[in-house]
């Protein structure tokens, strides 16, 4: 299962002993996506108060992670300042975090992992003593260009060291893999931020738009103001699932990377494509090959790729799925929506509005953080990635009645669907489901159609380790992008299907 960003996986402590946290501050663990990480919860916030637990004996005290906010931008965690360093026989590094978890048998020991936690080792050892030089904020750089004329290019720092960029298919790790590394940064890195790349592009064209009315009728470029931003906020940023399928993020990040690099910020990024595979057969790709020979330059590329698939374990199947739509199986999804939605005393209201992007979003029941939608309510609509990143946002468990096997004709719908599950996935919420047939399988093609799939989805199928009799075969997708998408989403939905994925989502 994705990661709990390596912290919250060790052990999960009773809510008597965590620190108070306020709302603002991150909700649940996030689960491991690499299955070879056995789910646990969450790590001491604190030397004291792993000392105060007597939890110390076996050696385990945390490093003081900086405590973690969540910003606009689904998916975000941010950090705010070290309240005290602690001494160096006492701070967890990627090396030291992975071998507890080997030791106490929460990973299985694996020699290529173990040559990937040396270079992220390697970076974080450089980081210890990597300090970024002062960023100017956009009004100052704004004033002093009037005042001496203005630059074309952001004022260069120290070089950073140099970043890294995970890739391989699903199942190899990439997601543990980094958030070991960011919850074991440096405490001299104070402003680090880890965010999922398309939840970071939504972020950055808000900036844009809010730039770009700022400079009214007289224009200007944005991309170098809101790059001093980003910098300013953050030295280190982390991105999972970089990757690149719209010409206007080609041609923002092409110019944004480089700023930002400049700027002195250090990057760490999972994605599944080699950076030679990015954007590729995309419009005007050859504007965006600059920003590839960036990655491969400025970045060391690893492949994670070693044979092994950390996903391909058996997971018993939690009861959140219920088919067919039958009246028995509507009633004990309704009663466990009620149940679970009332638990703390609240009742359950109707057409609570959320706001996205200036629009009114209608949620049909919620109650606290536990919402219920039918299929046509929440993709039956032109809803967008940012409406969905927003409500997984809000509600940490979703109930969704009703979802159809879908067909050619629907076409619209299952994208929808899928960018739901995509936001579900990400933002690690406890997901509910009636369906007319096996939640896997509403994409599939009836058995009698006699349709046939490509190789290349055969192919995807396979590296994700799923099987027809499990999820069917689908000719409804037939683009490179939309195949991987759909069977991406199937692998997903087995996951959060599970007990593990049961017992990690859904928390604060």
């Amino acid at each position: 299962m994705s990661a709990t960003r390596a912290a919250t996986r060790l052990a999960r402590l009773p809510r008597s002993q965590r620190l108070p946290r306020s709302s603002s501050l991150p909700r649940t663990p996030h689960a491991c996506k690499a299955s070879n990480v056995v789910p646990a919860g969450q790590r001491y916030a604190s030397l004291e108060s792993a000392v105060a637990s007597g939890s110390g004996s076996d050696g385990n005290y945390a490093s003081a992670m900086p405590m973690m906010s969540r910003d606009e931008s689904a998916g975000t965690r941010r950090t705010a300042a070290v309240a005290e360093p602690f001494p160096d026989s006492l701070l967890s590094t990627p090396r030291s975090e992975y071998r507890k978890l080997v030791e106490r048998g929460l990973l299985r020991s694996d020699e290529h992992q173990e040559r990937i936690i040396d270079r992220l080792q390697a970076l974080h050892d450089e980081l210890a003593h990597y300090e970024q030089a002062p960023v100017e904020s956009a009004a100052n750089a704004s004033f002093l260009s009037r005042l001496f004329g203005p630059s074309s290019q952001p004022t260069e720092t120290k070089e950073p060291p140099k970043g890294l960029y995970l890739y391989g298919d699903v199942g190899t790790g990439k997601t543990m893999l980094m958030d070991l590394f960011f919850d074991t940064l440096p405490p001299n890195i104070v402003k680090r931020r880890r965010v999922h790349f398309h939840a970071f592009m939504i972020d950055v064209h808000k900036r844009m738009h809010a730039m770009k009315a700022s400079m009214g009728f007289a224009g200007g470029e944005p991309v170098e103001p809101i790059a001093r931003e980003l910098a300013k906020e953050a030295s280190v940023l982390c991105f999972d699932e970089f990757q690149v399928t719209d010409i206007v993020d080609a041609m923002i990040l092409r110019r944004l990377l480089e700023s930002l690099q400049k700027l002195g910020v250090v990057f760490v990024m999972t994605s599944n494509r080699h950076p030679d595979e990015l954007y590729k057969n995309g419009i005007q790709r050859s504007s965006f090959i600059p920003c590839i020979e960036l990655l491969k330059t400025k970045f060391e590329v690893i492949d994670l790729d070693s044979g092994t698939d950390y996903r391909r374990i058996p997971r018993a199947i939690s009861n959140v799925y219920f088919h067919p739509l039958s009246r028995e199986k509507r009633d004990e999804f309704d009663k466990l929506f009620v149940a679970l939605a009332t638990r703390n005393g609240k009742h359950v209201t109707h057409d609570r509005q959320l706001h996205v992007w200036g629009r009114k979003l209608s949620i049909p029941a919620s109650a606290d953080n536990v919402a219920k939608f039918t299929f046509d309510e929440l993709c039956g609509h032109p809803l967008s990635a940012a409406d969905y990143l927003e409500v997984t946002k809000n509600f940490h468990a979703i109930f969704l009645s009703d979802v159809p096997k879908m067909n050619l004709n629907q076409k619209d719908k299952a994208r929808r669907f899928i960018t739901f599950i995509d936001a579900c996935y990400e933002s690690r919420t406890k997901l509910f489901v009636t369906s007319e047939v096996p939640i896997f399988q509403v994409f599939s093609d009836d058995t009698s159609s006699g349709k046939d799939i490509s190789d290349h989805q055969r192919s995807v199928m396979d590296d994700l380790g799923l099987s027809a009799s499990t999820v069917g075969t689908s000719s409804m997708f037939t683009g490179e992008e939309e195949v991987f998408a759909f069977a991406r989403c199937c692998s997903r939905l087995v996951q959060m299907g599970s007990k593990e994925w049961a017992e990690m989502s859904g928390h604060h």
